[in-house]
């Protein structure tokens, strides 16, 4: 993305710092206000305090070091004072990183690390999932989007703010994160055990579908995620393409100059590509320099887009006619600048100092983006796991059981209802499945059935036949390449 202007250099990231991956890119904004970089004419960051104001601040630091029943750590207090500042401006995207959690910040700029493989956010106080990313130990082990965390490892994230949580949900290759969440429809909360891994940092794949449809997914948006889509384009392309389906379901951010790079050769010289907006309104637009394709494209998106995914689903769709399939997105749509060089110790702030815009000037901050063709998954796609806190029995009704029914209704078996009670044909269904998987067959589930039944509808979730969103945006994209 590029602007003229000032030589002041800022990291502005439009997606949530995450357990694993952020949007981050480098601008030089014209019509913006200089935002604190020393040495940067007109950058001196003025505080605005008055001397009554210090005073009232040094004196309460004074009494609490002085007065307080038991001795303080000063820089908890100092650190207290910045996040309660912080706090009163209610963004959950603006943040205090101490020295720790900064150099946690400043290693996952990298594309490589360990951790459950998540994108979280801070929505009303809770700490909520934006998407897993495809193939991590956090989808693995049956986390979606929206899903709320309650504690890790037994430790409440009550009144955590989100970097704290963070560091509290990250941690080394194969160590465990006990999760206990809540999750929309279900009334008690689910436990869910995650083994942190390396994070697969292969974020783009590509595949030609029947009739000539190229298909690219894109996983996050990383360093070098606009070189390997280029690559994929180009050998889809020169097996004959005749349209393209860019698929960017739960996937939660990445580098905005991927994003640009990525979609500049699809939208004509001069159209726009993404809008940025300061506090006083002002806009500056990142034009394209491409020339378009001959070939249609769609995108496929759902509630875990967000953020740089939103950012390319808006672009096509407002500057080239792209049609959007799926369900409506996240809504991220602020930017947030770091200023590390300002605090001078190591630690570091991220601040909302902008909105992004799509092309046709639409804010989907919080609404999202509505796909012009909605399409829902199968019910066991949004299967919640299994609590695994007692056997599973016949004559017994629970949320565990309803979400047992659609697990198995998923895998074809029939358990002839969904509403929760264990009935005699919901347990010949477990029956048939321990069968197949040479399981104890006595139509009751214990941990290894259960087990094993989660993993064959993770199976089943992974199966191009059994997404509907995919069969959809295919069909779409027959009817429209030209023969």
């Amino acid at each position: 993305m590029t602007f003229k202007g000032r030589t002041v250099i800022a990291f502005v990231l439009l997606g949530m710092f995450a357990s694993s991956i952020m949007t981050l890119t480098i601008v030089n904004p014209s019509i913006f206000a200089a935002v604190g970089r020393p040495g940067a004419e007109g950058a001196e960051v003025k505080s605005g305090l008055t001397q009554k104001d210090y005073n009232k601040i040094a004196t309460t630091y004074g009494l609490i070091e002085n007065k307080f029943l038991t001795e303080v750590d000063r820089e908890k207090i100092v650190n207290g004072a910045i996040n309660g500042m912080l706090a009163t401006l209610d963004d959950p995207f603006t943040v205090y990183m101490d020295q720790k959690e900064a150099q946690q910040f400043d290693e996952n700029i990298s594309s490589s690390f360990q951790g459950i493989g998540a994108e979280v956010t801070s929505e009303d106080g809770r700490i909520m999932i934006v998407a897993p990313i495809k193939g991590s130990p956090a989808e693995k082990a049956g986390l979606h989007a929206n899903d709320v965390i309650l504690s890790v490892n037994g430790e409440s994230l009550e009144g955590q703010t989100l970097n704290q949580a963070i560091m509290k949900i990250r941690g080394p290759k194969g160590t465990q994160a006990k999760i206990e969440i809540a999750r929309p429809g279900s009334p008690e909360p689910i436990q869910i055990i995650v083994v942190r891994d390396d994070i697969d940092v292969e974020t783009v794949y590509a595949e030609m579908l029947e009739g000539q449809i190229g298909k690219i997914e894109i996983r996050q948006f990383a360093s070098n995620t606009s070189k390997r889509f280029k690559e994929e384009l180009k050998l889809l392309e020169d097996q004959g393409m005749k349209g393209l389906i860019i698929d960017v379901r739960n996937d939660p951010g990445g580098l905005l100059t991927a994003v640009v790079e990525i979609v500049e050769p699809f939208i004509p010289k001069d159209k726009a590509i993404v809008q940025i907006e300061n506090r006083k309104g002002e806009k500056e637009v990142t034009p394209s320099k491409g020339s378009g394709k001959p070939y249609p494209v769609s995108v496929l998106i759902n509630k875990g887009s967000a953020s740089a995914s939103e950012i390319l689903a808006g672009a096509l769709h407002d500057s080239v006619g792209s049609k959007l399939i799926g369900e409506t997105t996240f809504g991220k749509g602020t930017v947030q600048v770091t200023f590390e060089e300002e605090m001078g110790d190591g630690s570091n702030i991220k601040m909302t100092v902008y909105k992004w815009l799509t092309p046709n000037g639409t804010w989907i901050h919080k609404k999202g983006i509505a796909p012009d063709l909605a399409v829902e998954q199968p019910a066991f796609f949004k299967a919640a796991p299994l609590s695994k806190k007692e056997t599973l029995k016949p004559d017994t009704n629970s949320e565990d059981v309803k979400n047992l029914q659609i697990m198995l209704q998923g895998l074809a078996l029939n358990p002839d209802r969904t509403d929760g009670y264990y009935s005699q044909q919901t347990a010949t269904a477990v029956k048939a499945f321990q069968r197949l998987n040479d399981l104890p067959v006595t139509g009751e589930v214990d941990t290894e059935t259960a087990n094993k039944l989660e993993k064959a509808v993770l199976a089943a979730i992974r199966e191009p036949k059994n997404d509907l969103q995919l069969k959809a945006a295919l069909q779409y994209m027959q009817q429209t390449v030209k023969p």
